[in-house]
């Protein structure tokens, strides 16, 4: 069906465009309605214990969000008496820990009416001991707001003293003060060193069941426990809970969470049994100190009640709802979801309503995760090394969330049927009817002579008389490659006489430009008369209707390139060649249908037709390795139309191993990138450069280029990604208190282009491709097999200026020797890997690989493994592939046709006729294809008749 009757069968919703406005309205308004719906059934708040108004006490630091005793950075007395000022609301009593540090604040604590418990701090620097004890000295003589003083904080646990040392400095300062003394010791220091009680006035007890790996629904009663046991132990000592609380960030200890609704649920709960009970305690803490971290580890900056600003994490009363942003995430989630589903709707009016419903619900999803993952840094203190790893993560979850939506909008085109209304099919030109003369070009480079021989073959067999066919051997050097060709056409130039179908053949010994210097060659030698270019892959053996069905295209004058798709043969024997058959063929049948709805196919150099008028106006683009989807693309700026045929007209051979396959797509990737640069400004729709025509490029075929190479700039940011983990690895074993971003902002991006391969692939594949799951699977292994190999083409096609065509090496002894070294063209992938590898164990080894945070980093390092995996099983498959022999040559029959066996094999073959001279075999020494400085117009002159 041709795109003008296409046309015609739309229907007449796009004559009303209100129509389809106010349908894409209606959906993105029930699905925003929906999602709010949702996003409240799971966020249903927690009933918790009401807690009492006023809290006993509250263990306080004056440092600021950015302050640190570290770094020399002290707050002001005016930020510390804000904060007082803030506590005093809260409670009537905080303590401190050290007295040297904020001379004035036991003031600032007395003009806000609080009482002070003060804090000596007491390590092993003597002089800073002395400091401590002056100044706390001096604030007693001078505050009668401080009614008890604690001397030294866990210095037993963690060894800061010995026992005597500390029994000294608490005996020194009973006698000097005036007020109740102690030191802060967990209990079970208490109950192993039972002569300290001795020392002091009063037990200060630590209560933090989440460093014993209590869960936090139990931990209260734990927490009583211990209070009972020290009570048991020291009978009519006066005990104080000099710490008790719960971070509400960090690590996981065995079953404690360090979480925002861990943190409320502990200390509601122990606020309310504490209630009549008469508790002397400080909860820990008053505000949360980032600067912890580096001493004490994530959880160390999240204990306070209030955040590093100074607003509350949760509410003492009424049901628990810990995330203050909840309502700005649901609504910022809906709204951005409403605007993108709202828009795309209405561009896409050919969708069917269970297509659009589809594509609106998933992409919904897809802002969600996103809004989701780009708060979550919200939740914590972020410093230096934080916000570099996030300037990668954040294109990174961009790049996913874009990817995504275009995959989702792929999937709902063809994953429902009756979205695809531009279709073609082969157009039969009667016979005895006008033939448009065609020149087909077949270009090589150190081909196998067998190969290049079968296809030559084959094109004989065209049923088709006006035609003429170039072969143009390139930088071959050795002659057992060429020569054998180069007879073989003129044997069938002189086999064809004057009406048969013209043969010439070249050989360019150093030619510039690579394949598409060559086929600018052609181009210079075409027959004028040719009305259509016709370019064949050399292990192509092409179906004899192929200019027949398709020629009949160019009638139309907008058609510039009418386009068949890739195919393969002698496959079916041999696991990784069926694997790479059915991932070529997943494009062919599901993303060029995509594409060609909106006439934005990607030209492939092979079973592809060209008008000649337009070709000969730019020829091929020698500065590109892609040369044909660059052409492609410069006949569709110039307003052209393609045609895409999904109708096999010729198969040819798979790579000869894996090293070839991905050489292949590294070239691709490589190529695309070149055209990206080239044409960044008409893809992107901007003004062109000076003297640039306008491109005629519609806005749906600027986004499927774009659009179409997302999938690679996410492979190239996976191996980014791959350094960035094994770089986060190895700060989280050696230095975990600097290395604190949660997992998932990693695990978000990995898992979500994951997901486009292993999950939306798949499903397309069911339904528009005709293979087996085993096929399925085949092709998923070998898509993720390649994504090194991309991601290497896609730097190298952004950061260089030129590159170097690899021919893919098919049918070749030199491939069957590329297979016997496969591992060593796999190295970087293995040692990648391998890499992996090593850092999940570590992390298995040294972190707890039951908690929730460690779990999500293995599955982190799991999936960046997963396409290097898939690399080394490619790899080994492939070694264990045969050699595909090419074709063997059939020799000519009457009227030029090739004698067949049944099913379409070869006979026994007939004698040739004796070998006349050949028509227009020419061979151009280095002299003449020097190329160099004198360049196209050099060749040009030696060619002149």
């Amino acid at each position: 069906m041709s795109e003008r009757s296409s046309r015609r069968t739309l229907p007449s919703v796009r004559r009303l465009p209100w129509t389809r406005i106010a349908t894409a309205l209606l959906i993105a308004t029930a699905v925003a309605v929906v999602h709010l719906l949702a996003w409240r059934l799971i966020q249903t708040p927690q009933a918790l214990p009401d807690a009492p108004i006023r809290i006993a006490g509250l263990a306080y630091n004056a440092f600021q969000r950015h302050d640190s005793p570290l770094d020399g950075r002290y707050p002001s007395d005016e930020a510390i008496a804000e904060d007082l000022a803030t506590l005093a609301q809260l409670t009537g009593r905080i303590r401190t820990y050290g007295s040297s540090e904020f001379p004035a604040l036991p003031g600032l604590a007395e003009r806000h009416g609080l009482r002070l418990t003060a804090g000596v701090w007491l390590d092993r620097r003597v002089d800073n001991n002395e400091r401590e004890i002056t100044a706390v000295e001096q604030a007693v003589a001078r505050h009668p707001n401080i009614d008890r003083v604690i001397a030294g904080n866990e210095t037993l646990l963690l060894g800061s003293l010995e026992p005597a040392q500390l029994i000294a400095y608490l005996d020194r300062l009973r006698r000097t003060l005036s007020v109740p003394v102690s030191t802060a010791e967990p209990w079970h220091v208490w109950l192993k060193r039972p002569e300290l009680a001795e020392h002091v006035d009063f037990l200060t007890v630590h209560l933090l069941p989440y460093w014993e790996g209590v869960p936090a629904d139990v931990a209260v009663d734990y927490a009583m426990s211990r209070l009972e046991e020290l009570r048991r132990r020291f009978p009519g000592k006066p005990i104080v809970i000099g710490e008790v609380g719960w971070p509400s960030g960090g690590d996981r200890v065995d079953g404690a969470r360090a979480s925002p609704a861990d943190q409320a649920t502990f200390v509601r709960g122990f606020l309310a049994r504490s209630r009549g009970l008469g508790l002397d305690y400080f909860l820990m803490e008053a505000i949360d100190q980032p600067w912890k971290r580096a001493t004490e580890g994530r959880a160390g900056a999240y204990w306070g009640i209030l955040d590093a600003d100074r607003q509350p994490k949760f509410s003492f009363d009424g049901p628990l709802n810990v995330d203050r942003h909840e309502r700005g995430k649901a609504g910022l989630a809906s709204l951005a979801g409403f605007l993108l589903i709202a828009l795309s709707l209405s561009l896409l009016p050919r969708l069917r309503l269970a297509a659009r419903i589809g594509f609106a619900v998933t992409a919904q999803g897809v802002v969600t995760l996103t809004v989701l993952l780009a708060t979550l840094p919200m939740k914590h203190y972020l410093e230096h090394l934080d916000w570099i790893v996030l300037a990668l993560l954040a294109p990174a979850l961009a790049l996913t969330a874009v990817t995504l939506l275009a995959q989702l909008f792929e999937f709902a085109e063809l994953f429902w049927d009756g979205n695809l209304r531009r279709r073609f099919g082969p157009r039969p030109l009667p016979r005895g009817a006008r033939e448009p003369r065609v020149s087909i070009h077949l270009a090589c480079c150190n081909e196998p002579p067998a190969m290049v021989i079968a296809t030559l073959d084959s094109l004989m067999r065209l049923d088709w008389r006006n035609f003429e066919v170039l072969v143009i051997d390139n930088n071959t050097r050795d002659p057992a490659l060429w020569q054998p060709v180069q007879a073989h056409c003129e044997r069938l130039a002189a086999a064809r006489g004057t009406e048969g179908p013209t043969v010439r053949f070249f050989h360019l010994p150093s030619w510039p430009g690579y394949k598409a210097g060559a086929l600018n060659f052609a181009l210079q030698h075409t027959d004028p008369a040719a009305e259509v270019v016709a370019v064949v892959d050399a292990d192509y053996l092409v179906e004899p209707n192929w200019l027949r069905d398709l020629v009949a295209h160019f009638d139309d004058a907008k058609v510039g390139v009418v386009q068949s798709p890739q195919a393969h043969r002698d496959w079916e024997g041999q696991a990784f060649r069926r694997a790479m058959n059915w991932e070529y063929d997943g494009f062919f049948r599901i993303g060029m249908h995509h594409r060609n709805e909106r006439d934005a196919i990607i030209q492939h150099g092979t079973m592809t037709m060209i008008r000649a008028s337009a070709l000969r106006d730019g020829g091929w683009s020698e500065w590109c390795i892609c040369e044909d989807s660059e052409l492609g693309l410069r006949l569709m700026q110039r307003g052209l139309r393609a045609v895409y045929v999904d109708q096999v007209m010729g198969r040819g051979l798979t790579p000869d191993g894996f090293v070839a396959f991905k050489k292949q797509r590294q070239r691709w990737a490589q190529g695309a990138m070149q055209i990206l640069k080239a044409h960044a400004r008409s893809l992107l729709g901007l003004k062109p450069a000076a003297g640039q025509p306008q491109a005629a490029l519609s806005r749906a075929q600027r986004y499927h280029f774009v659009a179409g190479w997302l999938p690679w700039l996410g492979d190239a940011m996976h191996l980014v990604l791959s350094f960035a983990t094994l770089f986060w690895t190895i700060g989280l074993i050696a230095a975990p208190q600097w290395f604190s971003l949660p997992a998932m902002l990693f695990l978000g991006p990995l898992t979500g282009l994951m997901s486009v391969r292993l999950l939306i692939g798949p499903l397309l594949y069911l339904k528009r491709v005709p293979c087996r799951p085993a096929g399925i699977v085949g092709a998923a292994l070998a898509g993720l097999s390649l994504s090194h190999a991309i991601a290497r083409g896609v730097f190298a096609g952004l950061t260089q200026r030129t590159a170097v065509f690899e021919v893919t090496q098919k049918g070749s002894a030199a491939g069957a020797a590329a297979r016997r070294g496969g591992p060593v063209g796999v190295r970087e992938e293995a040692g990648l890997f391998l890499a992996l590898m090593l850092a999940l164990a570590a992390v298995a080894w040294v972190r707890p690989a039951d908690h929730v945070e460690s779990l999500m980093w293995l599955g982190v390092l799991a999936l960046q493994a997963v396409p290097y995996a898939a690399a080394l099983v490619c790899a080994w498959l492939s070694r264990r592939a045969p050699t595909v022999a090419p074709a063997a040559p059939q020799a000519a029959g009457p009227g030029g046709r090739r004698r067949t066996g049944p099913g379409g094999r070869p006979a026994a073959a007939v004698a040739r006729p004796r070998r006349p001279a050949m028509q227009g075999a020419v061979d151009l020494g280095p002299r003449v294809a020097s190329g160099g400085r004198r360049g196209r117009a050099a060749r040009r002159a030696a060619l002149r008749p």
